[in-house]
């Protein structure tokens, strides 16, 4: 695992350069990733409005700037992404938000079709979901992961499946309509109690 990890570290980027690796492929018509077509390219063109009005209008709660303002070890926070992806449109700017508090975060970005030997270390039920959050110390053992989705929105995805099968796209107009009332707060609420956990264990 340490492997696929250093080797995908080296290929990581900063939440500004792919916020502008994003911008820069819509400028030309694509998406990110070797699959191409006018529907990716049209969720990308969507998830970069989100993207820019929740780097301009999230507030982080009392709550998660105390716990992370606990953390006094250096951390990477490596994020599993793509711009087509509507989860990770409204959770990295959450994620970028609560790693910008603290300086010993350091928040890295990759993606997915890139570096599918990590991706599948970190499955989601055997998918490759995203986004995926890999918390790491300074010798790169994982201290905690995150993702695809917020607690609440993954009872809701998996109370939608038992009852109609698979997801269709009224729930996924939905899932976007509670991700825009819930604000990110769900998402820091999941990080507070991890790393709480974490805490825990190591007293």
């Amino acid at each position: 695992m340490k492997n696929s990890l250093e080797k995908s570290l080296q290929n990581a980027i900063s939440y500004e350069t792919y916020r502008t690796l994003v911008s820069n492929l819509l400028a030309n018509g694509k998406a990110t990733g070797p699959l191409q077509s006018e529907a990716l390219t049209n969720y990308s063109l969507l998830n970069d409005r989100r993207m820019k009005r929740l780097d301009k209008t999230l507030q982080i709660s009392e709550d998660t700037i105390t716990t992370i303002n606990s953390i006094k070890e250096p951390q990477t926070w490596l994020t599993i992404t793509e711009g087509w992806c509507g989860d990770a449109a409204q959770n990295l700017p959450v994620i970028n938000k609560i790693a910008a508090i603290n300086p010993n975060i350091n928040l890295k970005v990759i993606l997915r079709d890139e570096n599918l030997e990590l991706m599948d270390l970190f499955l989601t039920n055997g998918g490759r979901a995203i986004p995926k959050l890999i918390a790491l110390d300074t010798e790169h053992n994982v201290i905690f992961t995150w993702g695809p989705r917020p607690s609440v929105a993954t009872k809701m995805v998996a109370d939608y499946k038992a009852k109609n099968g698979s997801l269709d796209a009224q729930f996924k107009q939905d899932l976007q309509v509670w991700y825009n009332k819930d604000k990110g707060k769900s998402v820091q609420e999941d990080i507070v109690r991890l790393l709480i956990h974490r805490f825990s264990e190591k007293k």
